[in-house]
């Protein structure tokens, strides 16, 4: 029997809750994953899991197992990676969580180029807006925004992307542009609801170093920004995008950004400006020991990339 696979095997169906999860993470079926398990148990002559039809659950034996050989497989990634030289190539699977919009509008071009210049790592991309369990689900870096940030994960600054208040110039020619922060509640608003608790999306401003919160009752909300982008692009109203988003539409003329100084209909001597609050994105690891060289690798490519494209204003 091939213990270590044996064992990692165990820690799979553990951390996913039951064998089929587990077989997913691992890329066999549930049954091999089951008969792996149970060799495991004949040689170790004890339960490991109580398992029936419709349920799985650890037994005492099991879960006194698991607390010792839970950290062995990355214990075994660490002690080969410490054997390399800095200069050595990465390899395994390196698994990414994003935010969907992220995910899709800024990693996804960029991974192509990075797994050509690594070509020994197997990267796979999750992209959704719920909350991501690093050991669960076999992650090994996630991106979130300061909203997500989870205070039992490490994170590393990546990069600081500007929001954009825009509308179609359909809108604003029927309804008008709103001078201020302010004046958004006499305005059509969409807004983005987040899908783990039902919370929307803040509007965040800073007007002469302080911050406020653009007060309005939605009127179109979304759980997905790229549909609230359409919706204003068909005239739906005004919304809040990141710049990698509202970028296309507003070079095409699709939107027109607003709140931005020097504008044709924002005179020059306005004393109330408000300058859209940014996001900032991190990249975030489970431990210090997660953070391997293929992780580092990943951020220090990903600041390199991005920084050029969204420098940080001072």
């Amino acid at each position: 029997m091939d213990l270590l696979n044996a064992i990692r095997s165990f820690i799979k169906v553990v951390e996913a809750g039951s064998l089929a999860g587990g077989a997913r993470s691992l890329g066999v079926s549930p049954a091999a994953v089951s008969q792996t398990v149970t060799r495991l148990e004949r040689h170790l002559q004890t339960r490991l899991l109580s398992r029936t039809t419709r349920s799985m659950a650890l037994t005492a034996a099991g879960a006194l197992y698991y607390e010792r050989v839970r950290h062995v497989e990355r214990e075994l990634d660490l002690a080969g990676e410490a054997l390399n030289t800095p200069d050595s190539e990465p390899h395994g699977r390196l698994c990414i969580a994003s935010t969907s919009a992220f995910g899709r509008h800024v990693l996804a071009p960029l991974i192509p180029a990075f797994s050509k210049r690594y070509p020994r790592l197997s990267i796979e991309l999750l992209t959704n807006d719920r909350k991501v369990d690093h050991g669960r689900e076999g992650v090994d870096v996630s991106l979130r925004i300061d909203a997500q940030l989870d205070g039992h994960l490490l994170a590393r600054h990546v990069v600081r992307i500007p929001f954009v208040c825009c509308a179609s110039p359909g809108y604003l020619a029927a309804a008008g542009y709103p001078a201020t922060p302010e004046a958004l509640r006499e305005h059509r608003c969409l807004a983005f609801r987040y899908p783990v608790d039902g919370r929307f999306l803040r509007w965040g401003f800073v007007r002469d170093g302080l911050r406020l919160e653009a007060d309005f009752d939605p009127v179109l909300i979304s759980d997905d920004i790229d549909a609230l982008a359409h919706m204003a692009v068909h005239d739906g109203g005004i919304v809040r995008l990141a710049d990698f988003i509202a970028r296309p539409h507003l070079d095409a003329g699709r939107l027109v950004p607003l709140f931005e100084p020097k504008q044709p209909h924002q005179q020059q001597s306005d004393q109330a400006y408000a300058q859209t609050e940014p996001m900032d994105i991190y990249l975030c690891v489970a431990d210090r020991s997660a953070m391997t060289q293929k992780v580092r690798l990943l951020l220090e490519y990903l600041q390199q990339h991005l920084a050029p494209r969204w420098p940080i204003q001072t």
